[in-house]
């Protein structure tokens, strides 16, 4: 069963695993579906099966995913699930380690890179959504001057709320209320930089 703490990543190992970038594909594409099984997950990524399900074990085999309940009506197919509500990597605990610390850029320019092009795809798809869903879309800048201790917080506050809708939505999915929800991406970055 899907565990509903955040997974807090600290090996090479794993930190290694979930850079790839088809393995964080797959990771963000089972977060949405909550089960899925390698051969949707391999036609929502335009994958072959096989070369999915060997990326499905690898993150497996770090924790990251778990087989799911079978849902199969034969039986053949395996289902996956997340193993833990997300995951996060944190600065402190890449200090003393090189090769941590190495693997978290790595790590962190493939997120960027896909969280670009979902971005880029909504742009270039834009005309295709509702004129409810182009209003609703947030695309925002803000450059405050803040002491280290204030973005820290702002960054829990956000993390906060929007756990909170999250969590709103996914009880209102599993009591049937679909109607009228899509799969949205919130992507937030806070960091210090130098005119």
């Amino acid at each position: 069963m899907t565990s509903s703490e955040n997974r807090r990543i600290t090996d090479l190992g794993t930190l290694k695993a979930i850079s790839h970038p088809l393995r964080m594909r797959l990771y963000r594409a089972l977060f949405v579906a909550r089960t899925a099984t390698a051969s949707q997950l391999a036609e929502q990524v335009d994958e072959a099966v096989s070369l999915v399900s060997y990326h499905l074990r690898k993150l497996a085999e770090h924790g990251l995913i778990e087989e799911a309940e079978n849902r199969s009506t034969d039986g053949r197919e395996r289902w996956w699930q997340p193993s833990s509500y997300g995951f996060s990597v944190h600065d402190e605990d890449l200090r003393d380690a090189p090769e941590l610390a190495a693997a978290s850029v790595a790590f962190g320019r493939t997120v960027d890179e896909q969280r670009k092009q979902m971005y880029a795809r909504f742009l270039d798809e834009r005309h295709t959504w509702s004129d409810e869903w182009r209003a609703a879309s947030i695309s925002s800048e803000w450059l405050p001057r803040l002491t280290a201790a204030e973005l820290a917080a702002l960054g829990k506050e956000l993390d906060a709320l929007l756990e909170k809708y999250d969590q709103r939505a996914r009880a209102a999915e599993e009591a049937g209320d679909t109607e009228g929800r899509e799969n949205v991406a919130v992507h937030l970055h806070g960091f210090p930089y130098r005119g």
